[in-house]
């Protein structure tokens, strides 16, 4: 090959690289709507949090940005839709994060892998688990529920089976020597719902979605499972305060992309994200319902995620939950 070929071809392979497909969509995007798919039916934490950022996100994008309900299989099912999507950035994950992470522990076919076939853009809000109970139930920590549930039977309504809040009432359980029976169901809403109707007596779900209930009176908060006392029911001691030493547990609102989608575009969603959901706007709506705003860049999301991949793998393993 002659000197000058070598030059030519050095000089149009940046050319080149320039008017890739990739490339070309990360400069014009974005150019159409954008999809916030929430794989959990209307109300959850996830819903919530999706909602408040979605007006403020199309403003600083320019272009729609809708919510797509699409609840299932413990939020699988709309997270296997994002992993399959166009990695371009018009279609995002709002979900809780740790959850997605146990998810293949749990499950022995799952149509695709969060870790290969997902990245992290952010983590957005974290809010602990509260641990309540029907008013009917006659305590008011966890001592009294352990040694209640001894002598009368109590039905454990699940949020979801293998779910973060699943996980964690089995934690408790195991931990403190409570006894209950397990009763799932396909979502918090559901859950709490029937918790506040007494079909269920025992619920441990995410703060945003249960402290409404409390404040109305409808549920009876024992224990919070944070590792220091929360300012907004600084009168709860924490679960670890209640024996439970270490014990921290909670739902991790995040947004993922399907892999392969340009850093321009995770970096341009990241940016936007954090400083729309620390506006003091949002950021004193959540703290009021008892969800902390947590950010993170996409490297730090992604290497979260993994940790509480193998956290709960453990957990998993020991309470020999598998589902098909």
């Amino acid at each position: 090959m002659t000197l000058s070929r070598r030059r030519l071809l050095a000089a149009a392979a940046p050319a080149a690289l320039l008017a890739s497909p990739a490339w070309v969509g990360a400069q014009t995007w974005p150019a159409r709507p954008i999809r916030i798919v929430v794989p959990y039916p209307p109300g959850g934490s996830s819903d919530i949090i999706a909602r408040a950022l979605s007006q403020p996100l199309s403003e600083a994008l320019g272009q729609p940005v809708i919510i797509d309900n699409k609840p299932g299989a413990n939020g699988n099912l709309g997270a296997d839709l994002v992993a399959h999507s166009a990695p371009d950035g018009y279609t995002l994950l709002l979900c809780d994060v740790g959850a997605l992470a146990i998810s293949p522990s749990v499950y022995t076919r799952l149509g695709f892998d969060p870790s290969k076939d997902l990245r992290g853009v952010t983590m957005l809000a974290y809010s602990p688990h509260l641990l309540v109970v029907h008013p009917s139930v006659p305590v008011n920590n966890l001592a009294e529920l352990v040694a209640y549930s001894k002598k009368t039977d109590l039905n454990f309504a699940v949020t979801a089976t293998g779910s973060a809040a699943h996980l964690a009432g089995v934690a408790v359980q195991r931990a403190s020597g409570a006894r209950w029976e397990y009763v799932p169901y396909k979502g918090g809403v559901q859950a709490v719902a029937d918790t506040v109707a007494g079909q269920t007596q025992v619920l441990m779900n995410g703060m945003l979605a249960t402290y409404p209930q409390v404040q109305a009176g409808k549920l009876k908060l024992l224990g919070v499972s944070k590792a220091t006392r929360m300012p907004l029911v600084g009168q709860v001691p924490t679960l670890a305060e209640q024996g439970l030493t270490g014990f921290e547990s909670g739902t991790w609102q995040g947004v993922r992309v399907a892999r392969g989608t340009p850093d321009a575009i995770v970096n341009r969603l990241n940016q936007e994200l954090i400083r729309i959901i620390r506006s003091p706007d949002i950021r004193s709506r959540l703290a009021g319902q008892g969800a902390e705003v947590v950010t993170m860049a996409p490297a730090e999301e992604e290497q979260f995620f993994n940790n509480e991949r193998k956290r709960w793998a453990q957990v998993v393993q020991a309470a020999r939950i598998r589902l098909d």
